[in-house]
């Protein structure tokens, strides 16, 4: 569902402030897999998501969404094979439409919308039973502006609104970081229900070790712009916090501070 070859980006070349961001990564997904990805800051992660969406273009390398290359395609262009969820909260939703307006927008990505805006009867059902299954009291909030629903609540509805149209991949990119940690874990509920129910190719980049070992079925690492590790199947069942760690080490030959990365959670 995605490859990616050898992927390189440096920010600011030739300047002082010269940055290589990616580093040769090369990743291949298969269709349905649950990828999170975990790293420090400035390991690669975030930025290894927005070449995927095409947020700026690569120095070299390939990518490939469902066959197709997209790797000179604008971030504009991409968006029909993808689904963003973003860190801040506010990023994704319109603050000062209805929670039905922004399910309709959602739902209307990519089609010729003509002349009419209304939303239909199946639709108001449609919407009804999503809202219902996130479990938050939305259903029957559907006419409240979502400029007054809080972080978890309008994360959950940007996953729901980045979902509607089954794209061909999920990234979510540090999604539940700005959300306290009850929240954040009903936020990661419903992103393990969603994608298990619509067989979604996900990638998520979380700063959380233990978010990364329990959710997704594989697991890959970055560090200094490459992808350092990669585990799936039964290791990656059976994987714990000290484990990861001890990979780290041995693989990049540094210890991995705490600073870098939230161990629990």
């Amino acid at each position: 569902m995605i490859r990616a070859n050898d992927i390189h980006k440096t920010f600011n070349p030739g300047t002082i402030n010269e940055k290589v961001a990616l580093n040769g990564v090369t990743l291949e997904l298969n269709d349905g897999e649950f990828v999170t990805v975990i790293g420090g800051n400035g390991a690669g992660k975030s930025t290894f998501l927005n070449a995927l969406a095409g947020v700026w273009p690569v120095d070299s390398g390939s990518i490939e969404i469902d066959g197709v290359n997209v790797t000179g395609l604008s971030e504009h262009k991409r968006a029909k094979y993808l689904g963003r969820v973003f860190q801040d909260p506010m990023t994704g939703t319109a603050a000062d439409m209805e929670i039905i307006e922004n399910l309709a927008l959602a739902n209307r990505r990519g089609k010729n919308r003509g002349l009419s805006w209304g939303v239909t009867k199946n639709e108001k059902e449609e919407y009804y039973e999503l809202l219902k299954e996130l479990d938050l009291g939305l259903e029957e909030r559907m006419t409240a502006k979502v400029g007054l629903l809080s972080g978890g609540q309008r994360q959950a509805l940007t996953l729901l609104m980045a979902t509607l149209q089954k794209p061909k991949v999920l990234l979510l990119d540090e999604h539940t970081a700005a959300l306290d940690p009850k929240t954040a874990k009903t936020v990661l509920e419903t992103t393990d229900r969603i994608v298990s129910n619509h067989k979604l190719t996900t990638l998520m980049v979380t700063h959380n070790m233990k978010d990364a070992i329990n959710h997704g079925n594989r697991l890959i690492m970055m560090n200094e712009g490459k992808i350092i590790l990669n585990i799936s199947g039964e290791e990656k069942k059976n994987l714990t916090v000290k484990d990861l760690l001890q990979k780290f080490e041995e693989v990049s030959g540094e210890e991995f501070t705490t600073d870098k990365a939230i161990l629990g959670g």
